[in-house]
């Protein structure tokens, strides 16, 4: 694993790519010199394409500035809110602004989260392990909970990105993403980057995807 000081980073390119920076010291690019003589150097990464477009999905091969994709965040900031739902053993918190619908929680403890009810968590609807269990299955950061009044701190993990099959990055290990404005009660451990180009969230993803149908080639 790298150092903690060349630590992976994600730069978010105005109205283009993501790149994701594996290593923050520059390094002399092999063959490439100045007229000097003078190596030219640069801080090594890959450009991930988050307009939905690329032919080579899932790195970027410039479709953005072709189609005129924006980068802009068109979601209501009045719904940057997290609630507290709070059982006899455990506080379930959750942030609908952050969800990426990715579907752990409702398809896997339907007693606890309750997609249809009002309200739709029910802290006491399973046993604290697998309500715990399942919060850590959240991609996106949008829920998690605190046990006697402490919020559990994230797990630590190697810094990874996840291309998920039609859907999101799936950001862990902490992997800072630079410039960006996290929302109420968000991750910085974990965390989703919209992959398809739709999210109203940008860069976050917010689930846009099933609704634009967005898949990977074949």
């Amino acid at each position: 694993m790298a150092a903690m000081d060349s630590k992976p980073k994600i730069a978010c390119t105005p109205n283009g790519p993501y790149y994701l920076l594996n290593d923050m010291q520059a390094t002399p690019v092999p063959n490439l010199r100045r007229a000097s003589g003078e190596a030219c150097v640069t801080v090594r990464g890959v450009a991930l394409c988050r307009c939905g477009a690329s032919k080579n999905k899932p790195f970027c091969d410039g479709t953005h500035s072709t189609i005129g994709f924006s980068d802009r965040n068109t979601a209501d900031p009045g719904r940057d809110k997290r609630k507290s739902y709070a059982g006899k053993r455990i506080t379930i918190l959750d942030n609908r602004a952050l969800c990426a619908h990715a579907g752990f929680c409702t398809d896997e403890l339907k007693s606890v989260f309750r997609q249809h009810d009002e309200p739709w968590i029910a802290p006491d609807g399973a046993a604290v392990e697998e309500i715990v269990a399942t919060i850590r299955k959240c991609p996106s950061g949008a829920l998690s909970y605190a046990i006697g009044g402490v919020e559990a701190e994230a797990l630590e993990r190697p810094p990874m990105v996840t291309v998920t099959d039609d859907g999101p990055y799936a950001v862990t290990g902490g992997i800072e993403l630079m410039g960006v404005k996290f929302g109420q009660g968000a991750s910085t451990e974990h965390y989703t980057l919209c992959r398809c180009g739709a999210s109203k969230n940008k860069p976050f993803c917010d689930g846009s995807h099933w609704d634009v149908g967005f898949g990977d080639p074949a």
